[in-house]
Order: structure tokens, then sequence, then C-alpha cells
């Protein structure tokens, strides 16, 4: 089973975190599922920034985004070239080593959307 190293978190995993994950299923839920409290202001419907993580290793065996994705991660705070929102990231059968970034936009009740 594919493994999701999280960096250390000041606030959501100060130690940082190793989680067997499900391939198939998204970055975000799997993050919750392991007492991850990653931020996700808009349940997971693509409409915010908030669930934005930084992938450091793997980023090429996620499937690549689509457009509304794109467009939200140009305004997400910290965006680097292996940003993804980790509500539409859908794991791989591969290890990832992710980062959340320490700061969010939400979109959603800064009305910006």
């Amino acid at each position: 089973m594919p493994t999701i190293t999280v960096l250390p978190h000041e606030e959501l995993c100060p130690e940082g975190a190793l989680i067997e994950a499900v391939p198939g299923v998204s970055l975000c839920d799997t993050l919750l599922r392991n007492g991850i409290e990653i931020e996700h202001a808009c349940e997971k419907s693509c409409a915010c920034t908030t669930c934005h993580v930084v992938i450091r290793e793997g980023f090429d065996a996620l499937v690549p985004s689509e457009e509304k994705e794109d467009d939200l991660l140009d305004r997400a705070w910290g965006l680097e070239p292996m940003s993804r929102l980790s509500c539409q990231a859908v794991m791989p059968e591969s290890d990832l080593v992710i980062e959340i970034p320490k700061y969010t936009i939400n979109m959603v009740s800064e009305g910006n959307h």
C-alpha cells in the first residue's frame, strides 16, 4: 500500500506523519481520515484554495490537474510548480511526500471566488 509522508506543519502535525493511503482516494480525504485536519472550506468542491498542498516527491505520479483547479491554484498562497489542491489530487499507486503550506487563503469566506 502506498504511503504519504506529511512534512512537519506547526499546527496540523508538528512531528510530521507517515500515512498508509488507498489509491484512488483524494489526498484531502486521506489526510482527514488520518487525523490531519487540513482546511477544506468549500467542502472539497474545488471552489477555494484552503486545502492547497505542495507535492515534494511523487508529483509526476498524480493525474494532471484540470483547468478549474489550475485557475484556483493561481490564487493560492505560496504557490509552487508542484502545488495541488488536495481535494482534487487523487492518491496514485506510489508514495508521495507532501508539505502543507503555513498559510491559506479562503476564497469562499473572503469573497474572492
